[in-house]
């Protein structure tokens, strides 16, 4: 089984939103946005523990109660455990997403990617996503922007502890999958070069958008396909940059990316195409790639989404960016543009 027969869909909700990112998010704003996304026929919701120290999984489990649990698809995330003692929410050392979640719950957040901490972690995300199972597993944040240096000999703990912790369960049939959730794609090249375990795909967060996938072209695209494995994009808007936002990457935009943004824009409204629409597409547009998960907070976002994954775009816009060197020559287009 692949990632892209346990998926339902080519559009999935990104639940970060839900855990306080960047903002404090009203309750029935919370609530409202997973039910826009239900009614949409989404049903494919990405979530961690991470998000909020746990908000974002007990708003989920909150919204979904009482679903058919047959009709939805859950992902989580395990390595960062919540726990029941509380900490200084801004004194949290979270590498680049640090202050993202400044808004969520104050609870400490162990990082532990043994197997203890690895079936700790699933066992509560069950009891907040109020569920008796989770289809998708991912590793969450095993890369440099999260623990610099120190990654590596993360990933190696890792590697004997939930890697082969996960690997067990989907054979043990308690998961249908399980892979990395990442937002640099050095870890993944790292665990596609082993010969055990073998994950199922990938998430992966910010490097194959519009914006930002040279890199993920080069080695990890390839080598995914290679194995018949499959990529979740997640931030295919480049946290909010492509859209009008003010951040990228969990910071505020610097001008190189706001200049390509004019310049994206510019050319899309010649077209007459959206932002969003030129975001989602792009990233589908890549064989890898088995889903797309934009995060939203709003309701009226899930609406614009799926405007967007159906709008026609002309062939002559994907060349014009091709041919202003917006887009990597190596990059597949909609289409066969």
């Amino acid at each position: 089984m692949t990632l892209k027969d346990v998926l339902p869909g080519k559009l999935g909700f990104g639940a970060a939103p839900l855990g306080n990112m960047f903002r404090a998010i009203p309750e029935a704003e919370a609530l409202a946005t997973v039910e826009a996304a239900w009614n949409d026929g989404i049903r494919y919701y990405d979530n961690a523990p991470l998000y909020g120290a746990g908000l974002a999984e007990l708003r989920m489990g909150e919204a979904l109660a009482g679903k058919p649990r047959d009709e939805y698809v859950i992902s989580t995330k395990i390595g960062h455990v919540i726990l029941d003692e509380v900490e200084d929410v801004g004194a949290r050392d979270l590498g680049e997403k640090s202050g993202v979640f400044a808004h969520g719950l104050p609870n400490k957040v162990l990082h532990d990617y043994s197997e203890d901490a690895t079936l700790r972690s699933i066992e509560e995300s069950l009891k907040r996503l109020r569920t008796d199972r989770i289809e998708i597993v991912w590793v969450h944040d095993l890369a440099q922007d999260f623990y610099g240096d120190e990654w590596i000999g993360l990933f190696e703990s890792a590697r004997k502890g939930a890697f082969r912790t996960l690997d067990r369960l989907r054979e043990e049939g308690v998961i249908k999958a399980w892979g990395l959730g990442v937002n640099k794609v050095e870890p993944i090249e790292l665990l596609l070069d082993l010969k055990e375990p073998r994950p199922d795909g990938f998430l992966l967060a910010g490097r194959y958008s519009l914006l930002d996938h040279d890199r993920a072209l080069q080695r990890v695209m390839p080598m995914v396909a290679e194995h018949g494995l499959g990529i979740v994009v997640g931030g295919p808007y480049s946290s909010g940059a492509l859209v009008g936002g003010p951040n990228f990457e969990y910071a505020p935009a610097k001008p190189a990316i706001l200049d390509k943004v004019a310049r994206i824009k510019a050319i899309a409204h010649r077209h007459g195409v959206s932002m969003k629409a030129a975001g989602l597409q792009f990233s589908l547009a890549n064989p890898a790639v088995a889903a797309v998960i934009p995060g939203a907070s709003q309701p009226s976002r899930i609406a614009e989404d799926r405007a967007a994954l159906n709008e026609v775009v002309p062939a002559d816009f994907w060349r014009e960016l091709r041919q202003a060197g917006l887009i990597n020559a190596a990059a597949p287009l909609p289409g066969g543009a």
